[in-house]
């Protein structure tokens, strides 16, 4: 009987399990045999191209830096300083070149746009200019990159040394917001896989398994945890399976057949919005933990102005004189805090907000403020549910 390759997280070992039955509509694939690799000889380590960008890449990029024992050369292509911010006014740096400058790995920074990128030629070492069959010691490593590789970079790498970390347990949660969603979603367990690059043509996030970890993932947990857990034990993952593949003991499957796989799109806008009549005050903190580290979660007064929620919690006991009208909502003197009546009766306690065009303030610095503008009666007043077309 074939075997199902997981490499397990934590306290269990990297090692190959039987495949278990079917379970959350998870079934084995139709070509469930598995594939080995060529190792490399056994004087020789690899060279090494990474690409990547944020602090999940830069996670990643640590543990491979550490192992000394897999590559003799490692290289780094990222994304180059933005101006962002109003006007310009602040310079965004990949975390990832900052990185490697301070370790003096080199570092090749990619075109602004990804029409340029698709022209951009990669690094000497790794250009095969003549059209001769890829060396096996050249490894393509992608995480948390942003940019699709376009055929003709794959093509300069053998189809087994082109890997990309993805923070999920693939087929479950493709795209390029993994981790957000299974959040949202609620689910009790995630993981991250090193997987093989296909060409876009064959499928993103696609490719065979070499490796995967899972982890469980917490009830409270915020979006930075997880993906400061998922980077760590990518990494050490990312490390096994190129010490497996330098050896020539490593071998891939493909993905299993999943009936109905959640994806992970981008988080947009409208992802940031609450709607306080159709969500319970515990999946809008869901929404907070999944994505406030890039969108704050958001809703909307009467006058139209946009009104962000900061470090909101359920509230466990009766909010005292709050109507039981979703999207109404009260101060607190006793807790500083605002209350909001949300979906199946729960509330929603709020202690920062931020207005549109105006600082981050103290829950009662802001209701004294909508006070004065006499959207407040009767000690309340009311969010409204839907205000997409203002984003």
């Amino acid at each position: 009987m074939p075997e199902h390759f997981i490499a397990q997280s934590f306290a269990r070992p990297l090692c190959v399990l039987r495949r278990r039955p079917a379970r959350n509509g998870i079934h084995p694939p139709k070509r469930s045999f598995r594939r080995h690799v060529l190792g490399l000889h056994p004087d020789a380590r690899f060279r090494i191209l990474f690409m990547g960008r944020d602090e999940f890449s830069c996670i990643v990029f640590r543990e491979l830096y550490a192992a000394k024992d897999v590559w003799d050369d490692l290289v780094i292509a990222t994304n180059p300083d933005e101006k962002t911010g109003r006007r310009g006014s602040q310079l965004s740096i990949s975390p990832l070149k900052l990185l490697g400058e301070s370790l003096n790995v080199p570092v090749h920074l990619i075109p602004h746009t990804k029409p340029e990128f698709k022209q951009w030629a990669l690094p000497k070492p790794f250009l095969n200019d003549d059209n001769e069959a890829p060396l096996l010691r050249n490894v393509v490593i992608t995480a948390s990159f942003g940019r699709i590789l376009p055929s003709a970079m794959l093509d300069n790498f053998a189809p087994n040394r082109r890997l990309n970390i993805h923070p999920s347990l693939l087929p479950a949660y493709r795209g390029p917001a993994p981790i957000q969603h299974a959040i949202l979603n609620a689910e009790k367990e995630t993981g991250v896989s090193v997987i093989e690059m296909l060409k876009w043509k064959e499928g993103i996030d696609a490719g065979d398994i070499w490796g995967a970890s899972r982890v469980p993932l917490h009830e409270h947990a915020m979006f930075p945890d997880v993906r400061d857990t998922l980077a760590y034990v990518g990494g050490r993952l990312l490390v096994s399976v190129l010490r497996r593949m330098r050896a020539g003991t490593a071998t891939s499957q493909p993905q299993p057949l999943l009936k109905r796989a959640p994806h992970a799109p981008v988080i947009t806008a409208i992802d940031s919005c609450v709607n306080f009549s159709t969500m319970s005050a515990e999946s809008i903190v869901r929404r907070h933990r999944a994505i406030s580290h890039q969108r704050p979660i958001i809703t909307c007064l009467s006058t139209n102005k946009i009104v962000q929620l900061h470090a909101p919690y359920v509230l466990n006991t009766p909010s005292e004189s709050l109507s039981n009208v979703p999207g109404h909502a009260t101060f607190q003197n006793f807790t500083r805090a605002l209350d909001i009546r949300c979906s199946d009766g729960s509330v929603l306690r709020v202690p920062l907000l931020k207005q549109q065009d105006k600082a981050l303030m103290e829950a009662k610095d802001w209701w004294n403020g909508t006070k004065g503008l006499g959207l407040v009666k009767d000690g309340q007043l009311r969010f409204l549910d839907e205000f997409y077309h203002l984003l």
